[in-house]
């Protein structure tokens, strides 16, 4: 995994605005919308109240301005695990690249350590993070100066993440009869 956050901060210190398409809000609100459409209603068949849907709005109001708040570079957008490959130099590799966008940069970093399939101690989640942080800042990535600061907005980057996998998750279910992810 410390292979991986190099790997990570030597793709990210390549950044270039307008090289890759804005992870924007809109794009960002179109991935939590999976969750209210996709999980709540189709999934668990419910129907959230005014009340219930303008709290789930402000939430996503909240977490979107988190997200865009936070310093935008190269985001791989499936930076986890299962795209990374063992190389006999230069470890790892990276496949999947093709949604790749330029945003948040605590995403990718989620990606790895929260992972949908791997579940790690947030000890230890918590201490990769903060090698993350030291190295990014090394590099001269735009890291908040305050760890703290920092591992907020990737909690944050975390939420929306999650509530986007979840109906992602759902759809693929519901719409493409794959059971294995809901799993």
């Amino acid at each position: 995994y410390i292979d991986a956050i190099d790997a990570l901060i030597l793709l990210q210190v390549q950044s270039r605005a307008g090289v890759l398409p804005a992870y924007d809000r809109e794009l960002l609100h179109r991935e939590l919308m999976l969750f209210p459409d996709w999980y709540v209603t189709r999934h668990l068949k419910a129907t959230l109240s005014d009340a219930q849907s303008a709290d789930l709005n402000r939430v996503f109001d909240l977490l979107l301005a988190n997200n865009l708040a936070q310093a935008p570079l190269y985001v791989h957008r499936d930076y986890h695990s299962r795209n990374l490959m063992v190389m006999d130099k230069g470890n790892p590799g990276i496949l999947d690249f093709q949604d790749a966008v330029y945003g948040p940069i605590t995403y990718d970093l989620v990606s790895l350590l929260k992972d949908a399939y791997i579940q790690w101690d947030e000890e230890l989640v918590l201490d990769w993070t903060i090698r993350y942080w030291e190295r990014a800042r090394r590099a001269g990535l735009p890291v908040s100066h305050d760890v703290d600061a920092f591992y907020r907005d990737f909690e944050f980057m975390g939420l929306q993440r999650h509530l986007k996998v979840l109906g992602i998750f759902a759809r693929l279910y519901h719409r493409d009869g794959k059971d294995g992810y809901l799993k």
